[in-house]
């Protein structure tokens, strides 16, 4: 069993050595690359001002984190549900920085980059030269995109756990060894990183590419009707 937490921040900026803080941070929990439904969720008081364009982005004002937590509060329950397993993140250089930057603020070790999965890293090798925002990725695999009017912590976690799916392949717990798991069985996944299986059928454009591809070919095993 393979455990492994994804995670996002929101801040107040892009630079954590210009004094910019975490205002919110969530994190799932996968086991095999497939969310479990556990979540670690915080909004947290900066202890600073929020500039416009940053509210704009993420939603979160001086006056709503008023009151919240200080990131100190919250590290212990942080850094117990990280774990020591990989960590996932999208851009993950960026969100190692931060969460770095704050635990030096409260003299913690800093999250060793060994254990970094960049999602950002792996599209760009799966679609080079393509835009691999989170939103273009949930567009290219048909990710529902509705309920993300501005940049949630815990919403583009789950966006980012069903992209990690597809960027993975999935990992399809039906697809093991008969003399391991049994004869595979159907698998119906739901939304949080799961898939509902669909058959892909050919239109008259794609035959008819593949027919001329064949006709290239010095007799090809694959034609309709070949021994």
């Amino acid at each position: 069993m393979r455990r492994s937490v994804l995670f996002d921040t929101e801040t107040t900026g892009l630079d954590p050595a210009a004094g910019h803080r975490i205002v919110e941070i969530a994190a799932l929990e996968l086991i095999n690359e497939l969310p479990t439904g556990r979540h670690f969720h915080a909004e947290i008081d900066p202890e600073r001002d929020i500039p416009e364009e940053a509210a704009r982005i993420h939603g979160l004002t001086a006056a709503r984190l008023a009151g919240k937590p200080r990131f100190e509060a919250i590290i212990d329950g942080l850094l117990v549900f990280l774990g020591d397993g990989p960590l996932i993140a999208h851009n993950a250089p960026f969100d190692f920085g931060f969460l770095n930057a704050e635990f030096a603020r409260v003299s913690r070790p800093a999250l060793d980059q060994v254990r970094m999965i960049d999602t950002l890293a792996l599209a760009k090798q799966r679609f080079p030269g393509m835009p691999n925002s989170l939103d273009a990725l949930c567009r290219r695999f048909s990710i529902d995109l509705s309920a993300r009017s501005t940049h949630n912590a815990l919403l583009d976690c789950r966006l980012l756990a069903a992209v990690y799916v597809e960027l993975t392949g999935g990992r399809q717990r039906g697809l093991t060894l008969e003399s391991e798991a049994g004869p595979a069985q159907p698998i119906v996944y739901t939304y949080e990183g799961r898939r509902t299986p669909r058959s892909v059928v050919p239109d008259a454009a794609e035959l008819a590419a593949h027919d001329a591809l064949l006709g290239r070919l010095k007799e090809p095993l694959w034609r309709d009707g070949a021994a």
